[in-house]
């Protein structure tokens, strides 16, 4: 039995609280794509657990893969895997020897490229991790994988041939003074031990093998993306999008198990119940920007939208897990459920934040566009398009504040029914069951309807 849990909207959905709520039936948790630009955060009880890199299973003790389609900066993954040891935990995770290695120059490379975007309004708003430089080397072919650590004549080689060309274009192309991570031996030595500690805790393997011996044998394994469908790299707005596919396929080409095998398990949808973004790109249903992040954003940040943001960006905690940074605050997007559904091909839906929105006297969802004087119900394919649409909102009452520790253990019926309302207008528009309902950040604090894994 595989579950693959993928994002619905622009990233920060909730996504590992979701594999954390169903993760007691997952034997093995995987993640299939990007790097450690990606932001978990998980709650048990009063210990809240910041992940970037190390599967979200971890914190119940599952076995975790990083999958071929991940690229994986050791430093970060050793400095979370040696933090979660010292709170009482043992992760075992398991590299695949096809993941690519992020390297100190991407990491540079990524600042000095976005750094000159900047001046011409062209910014991704990138974590500044090297997870762009790194894919753009797999793609180009001059990229170091995982199994390459573990041969030091075969990392030196390698590096022997890259390096040089990333110097180069450091120095010669932006004009930026270049240090230790650009210098041969000094990377050498580096990833050299970290090879020496993966061989030593027996940490790598071929995924594809590792997962289909799993599943021949009865396990079940959970999917877990990171990011969301609408910065895809192939599905989302680009250019302000990801370097890898969060959307349920890349979860069969990132970690070696056939299409087959995704398609004929559970397919979960986490869905904010209003929609956030960090960094640059269109955002029809915006309520209020955050200065400097966005072209056309109003730096005098005043007017009731604005402080109708800065009210859900507070009570949601709407800061980047990874980067602080706060996130940019609209009502929910329906249009891009709906790609999202059928990108992905959802058999149930995670909705959560619904406690967030308590309180408030009206919420409002972009239920379509209009453009050039046509309704659209989905998304348009560039983001061009997508940034002339102007959305048509739907009004739904508000929903009062409650004990929502009280109404998770009651279940559905518990929840107040305007937002019964609001939840089943969603459902309804994208034509998937509803799974469970996020009401507070706590494991318990959800609703379960259904146990994909039952």
């Amino acid at each position: 039995m595989t579950v693959t849990i993928v994002g619905s909207q622009l990233g920060d959905e909730g996504k590992g609280g979701v594999v954390d709520l169903y993760g007691d039936a997952a034997d093995v948790v995987v993640r299939y794509q990007g790097g450690d630009n990606a932001g978990h955060t998980v709650v048990e009880g009063d210990e809240e657990y910041k992940l970037s890199l190390v599967p979200s299973g971890a914190v119940r003790d599952k076995v975790g893969v990083l999958g071929n389609g991940c690229v994986v900066n050791p430093e970060t993954l050793f400095d979370e895997m040696d933090a979660l040891r010292e709170r009482g935990l043992d992760p075992d995770v398991r590299l695949a020897r096809r993941a690519h290695v992020i390297f100190p120059y991407h990491r540079a490379l990524d600042g000095i490229e976005e750094e000159a975007k900047s001046d011409s309004d062209a910014e991704v708003g990138t974590t500044g991790r090297g997870i762009g430089p790194t894919y753009e080397d797999k793609v180009g072919r001059r990229g170091v994988r995982v199994g390459d650590l573990l041969d030091p004549d075969v990392l030196r080689e390698k590096l022997e041939y890259v390096v040089p060309q990333k110097r180069a274009l450091a120095e010669e192309v932006y004009g930026v003074e270049t240090g230790e991570e650009f210098n041969v031996d000094a990377l050498y030595e580096q990833y050299r031990e970290y090879g020496e500690r993966l061989a030593a805790e027996d940490m790598t393997v071929d995924a594809g093998d590792f997962l289909g011996d799993r599943i021949d044998a009865g396990k079940n394994v959970m999917f877990e993306g990171a990011q969301g469908t609408v910065i895809d790299i192939d599905h989302g707005n680009y250019p302000y999008v990801t370097s890898s596919n969060p959307t349920a396929g890349g979860a069969a080409t990132g970690t070696g198990v056939s299409p087959g095998v995704v398609g004929g398990g559970e397919v979960i949808g986490i869905v904010k119940a209003y929609l956030t973004r960090v960094g640059s790109g269109p955002l029809p249903t915006e309520l209020g920007g955050v200065a400097g992040d966005t072209p056309g954003y109003d730096e005098q940040g005043e007017g009731e939208n604005e402080e109708l943001a800065e009210y859900i960006r507070e009570k949601g905690g709407e800061y980047g897990t990874v980067t602080g940074r706060p996130r940019r605050v609209g009502w929910l997007d329906v249009p891009m459920l709906r790609h999202a559904a059928r990108t992905n091909g959802f058999t149930g839906l995670a909705i959560n934040h619904v406690d967030v929105l308590a309180g408030l006297d009206e919420v409002k969802v972009g239920h379509s566009y209009d453009l050039d004087g046509e309704e659209l119900f989905t998304m348009p394919a560039t983001t061009e398009r997508w940034g002339r649409c102007e959305p048509n909102f739907r009004s739904f009452d508000g929903w009062e504040d409650v004990d929502w520790d009280v109404v998770a253990e009651q279940g559905y019926d518990a929840i107040p029914a305007n937002a019964r309302r609001y939840l089943d207008y969603v459902s309804e528009q994208i034509d998937t069951d509803i799974y469970a309902v996020g009401v507070g950040p706590g494991r318990e604090q959800t609703v379960v309807l259904d146990d994909p894994f039952e």
